[in-house]
């Protein structure tokens, strides 16, 4: 099987690299992605028709709006893949070396004393990334991300254990299926508005700004719930991989 694998990672290298050549020019103002009138729309009015500075945020959750919460669907569907997986029986080797390893290891003062200075600096950062995606590069998954890896540092410096006795792998389950019903539920308001789904200018019903700063509100609203699913979900694959699904123990 490691051969067949490694043949099929070789080809498939092999083709990208091909294919690479029929790329244009990196900053090529004259490729096809630049000139298409899609492109330039959203160069010249992202701004105006969103009150969003950050052209990759507009473009993200409120032009591409459906795309983003399938991707989010998609997170959260690979979690539970990967948690359903491991699940499965362990075998017994891997049990003793498990029991083992966690008789041995013992938590480093330092490392310990450092992490709890740093974890809720890096989750205060992680909210800073969220809410300021607007304004400069960051958003949901971004800060979705540092957030997760606050609580993967943790689990690290201490135990599993440690992390999971404050984000336990049913409620991160739960906060990752709360982040998609934040989107979508989002979207349904915008329909209950009378707008189209995910049509975020419809929310000026609910709020006292216009249109424009409505679609604004609406992404940040849909990048909070990404952001929910990403942290959540990337905890929740860490502690199963780490403990191969038993959640006890960890690296």
């Amino acid at each position: 099987m490691k051969t067949l694998g490694a043949i099929a990672v070789i080809i498939t290298g092999a083709l990208l690299l091909y294919a690479s050549e029929d790329f244009p020019s990196w900053g090529d103002p004259h490729s096809p992605a630049n000139q298409y009138r899609v492109s330039s729309h959203y160069v010249q009015n992202s701004f105006g028709e969103t009150s969003v500075p950050n052209m990759v945020t507009a473009i993200l959750a409120d032009y591409r709006g459906y795309d983003t919460l399938f991707e989010t669907v998609v997170i959260f569907t690979a979690g539970i893949a990967i948690i359903a997986i491991l699940r499965g029986p362990i075998d017994k080797r891997v049990r003793l070396r498990l029991a083992s390893e966690r008789k041995m290891r013992e938590t480093n003062l330092i490392l310990a004393q450092t992490s709890r200075i740093l974890v809720p600096v890096i989750q205060l950062f992680a909210l800073y990334v969220i809410a300021h995606g607007h304004h400069s590069p960051g958003g949901g998954f971004q800060g979705g991300v540092i957030f997760g890896a606050s609580l993967i540092l943790l689990a690290l410096s201490f135990q599993l254990q440690t992390a999971l006795d404050r984000v336990s792998e049913k409620k991160a389950v739960t906060l990752a299926a709360i982040g998609i019903l934040i989107y979508a539920g989002i979207g349904f308001v915008c329909l209950l508005a009378g707008g189209n789904f995910l049509d975020y200018s419809a929310l000026q019903v609910l709020m006292p700004v216009g249109a424009i700063e409505a679609r604004s509100h609406g992404i940040l609203g849909v990048e909070i719930g990404v952001a929910f699913t990403v942290a959540a979900i990337m905890f929740a694959i860490y502690a199963n991989l780490s403990s191969h699904g038993r959640m006890k123990g960890g690296l």
